[in-house]
């Protein structure tokens, strides 16, 4: 029993120290607050989950936030556009294809760099883009690249049960909100977010 106590004291010791580490390595990376694009860029790729919201059909319209996966990409291919492996089996993508528009929202806190700050302080940053969750064409190079940036994010997903139908969509944003601080919502374009060059760790190229 000792030997299993000490096992488990050790695991969670140094998974607490390796997410710590991974804390201050991005905490490091964090554009300036006022570069609103850089922001928003460096927090959309460090990410790898969100709320992805949808228009609820079986709920006569009602918003319907849903936990997802995404990926924008590889870590050195950014792109900005959330990518996502959904199946219809799930009220998300039936949601979708009968009404595109949907949200998809994001904290900086999962990312371990708000200190202690609450998830809902502004110190914590959040963004939420909006616009149309659309299909990817199954046969084109965007759906090649958003696999393997999906799979390369989320192993997991390869083993996904094939009869259940995944396919991969995207989010074309039209609109973007982000409070990265006290003041406000930053004023930023779509243009502006995706036209952002940037590499793995956030910092423009």
């Amino acid at each position: 029993m000792k030997t299993k106590g000490l096992y488990c004291f050790l695991v969670l010791f140094f998974l607490g120290f390796e997410d710590c580490v991974q804390g201050r390595l991005l905490a490091a990376s964090k554009p300036d607050r006022d570069a609103a694009a850089a922001y928003a860029r460096w927090l959309v790729s460090q990410n790898s989950w969100g709320i992805l919201n949808t228009i609820s059909i079986e709920l006569e319209g009602a918003p319907f936030g849903n936990v997802v996966s995404f990926s924008d990409g590889l870590p050195d291919k950014s792109t900005g556009i959330p990518y996502f492996y959904l199946t219809t089996l799930d009220p998300t993508a039936r949601n979708a294809l009968q009404d595109h528009r949907s949200s998809l929202t994001i904290s900086e806190y999962p990312l371990g760099t708000c200190g202690k700050a609450d998830p809902e302080s502004p110190v914590c940053a959040k963004i939420t883009l909006t616009g149309r969750l659309v299909l990817v064409d199954a046969n084109s190079e965007e759906a090649e690249f958003a696999q393997t940036a999906l799979f390369t994010k989320h192993p997991e997903m390869k083993g996904w049960p094939k009869g259940h139908d995944f396919e991969i969509f995207k989010l074309e944003i039209e609109d973007i909100f982000m409070i990265n601080w006290f003041g406000g919502p930053k004023p930023l374009t779509v243009e502006q977010y995706l036209n952002y060059k940037m590499n793995k760790f956030g910092v423009s190229l």
